[in-house]
């Protein structure tokens, strides 16, 4: 009731009490015509006496006559404002650049509160100076005339020196006008409903700036009304209910490179723009950071761009480097740093050690030898304190500047060995999680053996590829790591685990990825293992990289030392990997005798995967030398065997090799001109390709398809075909989209 007015409140009681104006006139001893005049605000409100004499007549118990009391002081309070109140409207910023989103959410906001719907409460919150007073500042320059009765900011100083609440409480009343006699009247509960009151009866707009925590604002925010209170604050203040909420990070970097122009002046940016655009890079896009650049290069005329970036191209010195006078970046990240619990700060600069971009809780967990779950809780701490941002996909992120703080901090607090210990844990980690995801879709491993037990769940290849995927940037450094510590083993088998899986997923890195482990085997002198990652590197560069003269060399290399081995499987596989190079070389004979000679091998040896797939590549090169009736009936060998019920290859393997050996059927037809057939085996592959994830295939067939469809004159078909390949993105072979869209070109709807 103390937020009501003191008008409301009186006739709410009286009518309660059944009590006429006349009757609570007699009994309180107050004229009719002065209730009258309270009840319709048409009159000053009256003195404590007066209110005590209606509280008795009105028979209220001690919680009512309070509210009533309350009511009352709070009306006196606003009319003195209403008197000597002024408004503080914020300097704007002049070279405000971007956020124009924040900016629209807040404008939002502010027009629900002059609704009377909504949250009257909006919370900006993100890392140290990613820019959120200034965001909080600038919308409230802009909006302060849709607030008539005041606009004001108070700082809440919430890292260092925090304001106590009762003290930020007193500040605002007194802005609002309240005399101090009145304050003096009231204890800190009294003052937090006064000011609920105020700003429930009037339109002002407040900015509690730099909040530490939900307890020092809970006392400051309105109860409702047409009020605005805006919030910033590193912490999400998550406590906090019914309010709007506004995360901001770093800027956009158009939006960074063009603050810099402001800061610099257009000319003389202009002139430099790449060196511009590579500070606002080395900045981070944090606005804090960049506004120091500026000025560094402002107050030193002399310097060009480039002379700063050079200068903050060191990392172990850019945070030194980005400090003018007494603002410097570094500072406001210690700030909350120091705010940290044992174990938050430790997991900070423990997570600077992430090679990727970003993480999951499980990197926390291998880092600080500890479970997920309590790894996830010391990181929402420090997503709390705004010094890890998190992200709607349940990932973390790290900004560049302060992990480059993190660090510094890890090198002054850890010691060596403690440091050296958690980079071993979680390269260990990530390696073998890579091993046994990889092995989803190597024959003869599938499912991870009971035994183990991870800090993610892989408990389907579709899990498999998206954690490989996922986690691609992180376990190529970790792999890279390994390789430089001289790990040769773990290399390898790391890169063997991916024998199969680098055939699902298009991805740049297969090459290094091999080369890496291709030196490794040397290292280790082992012919057997040279031959089996010479065979990857071979297939990696013909058919990622189409570096097709080299990938006959290293198959070379890899059939020599396979021979030195004794091993009849890798010969055969070094003879395969340099099939699809002489087919496209024109070499047709060479791929043939090559073909041939592998399925022999396979077929000796009782390898059956390789054996179906030399069967279906021999097919291709029959179907290569004009003799596709001889081509298809090598694979409708490969779709029996595999279709026999007591067939040995299973799983994942069987699923591509039957797509495989489908879509060559639909070739072999097309070749033979036999179009409807054609269609009926490429769609039956596009379908099986699909549904196994096989991208590369699924896209190469869709072509095959379209290309059909062209001929039994379907051409809208067609051309949705080809559509599909170029919808499928980077997930597809980039040649054949390409093909595709000069198809599409070439065959534009009527």
């Amino acid at each position: 009731m103390s937020e009501k007015s003191f008008a409301v409140v009186l006739r709410g009681l009286r009518q309660r009490s059944r009590l006429t104006m006349e009757g609570l006139a007699e009994v309180s001893g107050v004229s009719v015509r002065a209730i009258g005049d309270m009840e319709r605000g048409r009159s000053r409100v009256p003195q404590r006496r007066t209110v005590v004499a209606l509280a008795e007549g009105l028979g209220l118990a001690d919680a009512e006559r309070e509210a009533l009391l309350v009511a009352a002081r709070a009306a006196r309070a606003a009319r003195a404002a209403r008197a000597v109140a002024g408004t503080v409207v914020p300097r704007p910023v002049g070279d405000f650049t971007g956020r124009d989103r924040e900016l629209a959410r807040l404008t939002e906001a502010a027009a629900r509160s002059g609704a009377g719907v909504g949250a009257s409460v909006s919370v900006v919150s993100g890392p140290p100076g990613c820019g959120k007073t200034t965001l909080a500042l600038k919308a409230a320059a802009d909006l302060a005339g849709d607030f008539p009765d005041g606009c004001f900011v108070v700082d809440l100083h919430g890292v260092e020196g925090p304001l106590d609440p009762g003290e930020a409480l007193l500040k605002l009343l007194r802005a609002l006008g309240v005399p101090d006699r009145w304050l003096a009247q009231e204890d800190p509960q009294g003052r937090a409903g006064l000011l609920r009151s105020l700003l429930a009866e009037r339109r002002c707009l407040v900015v509690l700036d730099n909040a530490r925590d939900e307890g020092q604002v809970r006392p400051l925010l309105p109860g409702g009304g047409r009020s605005l209170v805006l919030v910033t604050s590193r912490r999400p203040l998550t406590g906090l209910e019914d309010v709007d909420r506004v995360a901001l990070s770093e800027m956009a970097q158009p939006e960074a490179v063009e603050l810099l122009r402001r800061i610099l002046g257009e000319a003389r940016a202009d002139a430099e723009a790449d060196a511009v655009a590579r500070v606002a890079e080395l900045c981070g896009r944090l606005p804090l950071a960049l506004r120091v650049a500026g000025n560094w290069l402002t107050v030193r005329s002399g310097w060009s761009v480039g002379h700063l970036v050079r200068r903050l191209s060191d990392e172990e010195r850019r945070l030194g480097a980005l400090a003018e006078g007494e603002v410097r970046v570094e500072a406001a990240f210690e700030l909350s740093y120091r705010q940290l619990t044992r174990q938050a700060a430790r997991m900070l600069r423990l997570l600077s050690l992430v090679p990727g971009p970003d993480m999951t809780a499980a990197y926390g967990a291998a880092l600080t030898a500890t479970g997920v779950f309590e790894s996830e809780d010391v990181m929402e701490e420090l997503v709390e304190a705004g010094l890890l941002q998190a992200t709607h996909t349940g990932r973390y992120q790290l900004h560049d500047l302060l992990r480059l703080f993190a660090r510094a901090h890890l090198a002054r607090e850890e010691d060596p060995g403690e440091r050296e210990a958690a980079e071993d844990r979680l390269r260990t980690w990530l390696l073998e999680t890579a091993v046994v995801a990889g092995r989803w879709y190597k024959p003869g491993y599938g499912a991870p053996p009971s035994s183990w037990q991870g800090l993610v769940p892989l408990e389907s290849a579709e899990q498999a590829r998206a954690w490989l995927q996922s986690e691609s940037p992180a376990w190529l450094a970790a792999l890279r790591g390994a390789a430089h510590r001289g790990e040769h083993t773990l290399v390898v088998e790391t890169a063997d685990a991916m024998g199969w899986f680098c055939g699902v997923w298009v991805w740049g890195h297969w090459t290094e990825v091999f080369r890496l482990s291709g030196e490794a085997a040397a290292a280790l002198d082992d012919p057997y293992l040279r031959a089996v990652h010479l065979n990857y590197c071979a297939w990696a560069l013909s058919i990622c990289e189409h570096r097709d003269r080299e990938a006959i060399e290293r198959a070379d290399e890899a059939l020599e030392f396979a021979r030195r081995a004794q091993d009849a499987t890798q010969q055969a596989w070094a003879l395969m990997y340099a099939v699809t190079p002489h087919r496209r070389f024109g070499e047709l004979q060479e791929a043939f005798e090559k073909v041939s000679a592998a399925a022999d091998l396979f077929e000796t040896a009782g390898d059956h995967d390789g054996w179906i797939g030399a069967v279906g590549v021999y097919g291709g090169c029959l179907r290569d030398l004009d003799r596709a009736e001889e081509a298809l009936v090598q694979h409708e060998r490969v779709v029996a065997f595999l279709d026999a019920p007591e067939c040995p290859v299973t799983g994942h393997a069987a699923d591509t090799y039957r797509a495989i050996a489908t879509g060559a059927l639909g070739h072999d037809y097309a070749a033979l001109g036999r179009w409807r057939e054609a269609a009926d085996f490429y769609r039956e592959t596009v379908d099986q390709a699909h549904r196994t994830g096989q991208t590369i295939l699924e896209g190469l067939t869709l072509l095959g398809l379209g290309e059909v469809l062209l001929e039994l004159g379907e051409a809208e078909e067609a051309r949705s075909c080809f559509r599909r390949v170029v919808s499928l993105g980077d997930a597809a072979d980039s040649s054949h989209r390409k093909t595709a869209q000069e198809r599409l070109d070439a065959h534009p709807a009527e």
